[in-house]
């Protein structure tokens, strides 16, 4: 038998049904669904420090369950002391399994241990896609508090092939993602 994970069973048993009555999807192919999840996480003080950049994507790295690489400035920035192809952040993008992998994660263990925790903002993109912003990577059982050098945040976005942003936020809904009370 092979492994699926939990909510990608969940996305095909009840997401999927769930949506097609609410927005009267006639084929299945209508439904929208979550093609990837990008983590990104601009390190600002690397200018300064640069194993802060390696620090960061060893974490990134954790977080994800899968190599991230690191982001490279474009171009000369003077005032910031910034030099062209200077690694700045690093970046992960995760699909299939590992996607709703994580999501599991973010949703059951993640976002629980956020303090004084109401909710994700529901601001879309206007294009059917959803980021949401972390304070503190801290959240994230796999980081080692003892062993943090400095609390970073990062953009969690969501990448869905939704058409408009009620279909993208009915979506995300489904898959238990707890969103701010309007």
């Amino acid at each position: 038998m092979e492994y699926v994970p939990t909510l990608k069973k969940k996305y095909q048993e009840d997401v999927v049904p769930a949506l097609k009555e609410t927005f009267g999807y006639k084929s299945l192919m209508e439904v929208p669904k979550i093609e990837k999840i990008v983590l990104n996480q601009g390190v600002g003080d690397a200018v300064a420090d640069k194993k802060l950049v390696d620090t960061a994507q060893q974490e990134m790295t954790k977080i994800a369950g899968q190599h991230a690489v690191q982001t490279l400035s474009k171009k000369d920035i003077s005032n910031f002391k910034l030099r062209k192809k200077m690694p700045i952040g690093t970046r992960v993008t995760l699909r299939r399994e590992r996607m709703y992998e994580f999501l599991e994660r973010l949703i059951n263990v993640a976002l629980p241990r956020i303090r004084d925790f109401k909710g994700v903002n529901t601001k879309m993109d206007g294009r059917g896609n959803f980021t949401m912003g972390i304070t503190e990577q801290i959240i994230f059982p796999e980081i080692d508090i003892d062993k943090l050098n400095k609390i970073m945040g990062l953009e969690i976005t969501f990448v869905t092939t939704a058409r408009t942003d009620e279909e993208c936020l009915a979506l995300l809904k489904e898959f238990g993602i707890p969103f701010k009370k309007q």
